[in-house]
């Protein structure tokens, strides 16, 4: 791990700008405890995966991806193994305008290298009229029109629901049907299934899916195979495990990661180009916390409600 302090940046919530970066280097997992920043923070995945508990659920990102949470919002993140990560923290004034929840954000070319110069440059920049002025405005910009990237596990917090998802998180191989989980949980078919669409906005299945998604890119950027990821998730074999990743993320466990450094992702709706991320400029500063074991955040996010 290599940190050290940057000296016009010992807290970014403190330096007054409407806009400071930094890039936080780490090279094994790390967790934080809960906090919130006085200033909205956008954490942009260079490389590497990190997975971040907020209020309302658990977000994987993962590289070429970034995640919005504003300000005052209490937080837990993680990396899954050695993680690049720009943060970028946004003054609340500034940020009024901009989403009002947390969500993960596709960084388009143009956004990367907003995001790229200010982590890069200095924190106390110049004000006033200026081009760190003009650029700001722009990063909004874009900020405001980034696609959202469907990896929100949200968590319900019906006691039924609870005890399904924390078995679930337990051992995500299970495969009950929503009738057996009711069964388990003392509720009919229909009850849950109305549940999981009121308290999460999806059905039981596209749950499951999201949470397997979660795990399978941790477990990815850690360097599990596809084979293993497979039967550790209950599929019947690699290929419905892939079919499965293809369809929500619009191409193969084995080459998301490459395509996502190579900029060439693509997407079911969008096909955005992108650039290698070998060329990056690094900051190595103390974390202020940034960064969750999927399922063990879930499961504590569960269990705090109970």
């Amino acid at each position: 791990m290599s940190l050290s302090n940057t000296p016009d940046l010992d807290d970014p919530d403190q330096v007054p700008r409407p806009v400071v970066g930094l890039t936080i280097e780490l090279a094994s997992i790390r967790e934080t405890e809960p906090h919130c920043h006085r200033k909205a923070q956008l954490l942009y995945v260079v490389s590497g995966v990190i997975t971040v508990e907020a209020a309302g659920g658990i977000w994987t990102v993962p590289p070429h991806c970034a995640i919005w949470i504003p300000s005052g919002v209490a937080h837990v993140a993680r990396s899954a193994g050695p993680i690049s990560v720009g943060s970028l923290y946004v003054d609340p004034a500034t940020a009024n305008s901009l989403r009002g929840g947390c969500g993960i954000l596709f960084v388009q070319p143009l956004l990367r290298e907003l995001l790229l110069r200010f982590i890069a440059g200095p924190s106390l920049y110049p004000e006033g009229d200026t081009r760190e002025a003009r650029l700001v405005a722009v990063l909004l910009d874009e900020l405001q029109a980034a696609p959202l990237e469907p990896l929100h596990l949200p968590m319900p917090t019906d006691r039924r629901l609870r005890r399904l998802v924390e078995t679930l998180i337990d051992d995500p191989s299970l495969r009950f049907t929503i009738e057996e989980w009711g069964a388990r949980v003392g509720a009919s078919n229909r009850t849950l299934s109305r549940l999981f669409q009121r308290e999460t906005g999806m059905s039981f299945m596209r749950w499951r899916q999201q949470l397997h998604i979660g795990l399978a890119l941790q477990r990815l950027a850690s360097g599990s195979s596809v084979t293993n990821i497979a039967f550790d998730l209950g599929y019947e074999s690699p290929s419905a495990f892939i079919a499965m990743f293809r369809r929500m993320l619009g191409t193969t466990p084995a080459r998301y990661f490459t395509e996502a450094a190579m900029g060439d992702l693509e997407r079911e709706i969008r096909k955005p180009p992108g650039r290698a991320a070998d060329d990056t400029p690094r900051v190595d500063i103390r974390p202020n916390a940034e960064v969750v074991d999927f399922g063990a955040v879930a499961q504590r996010h569960t269990k705090q409600k109970s």
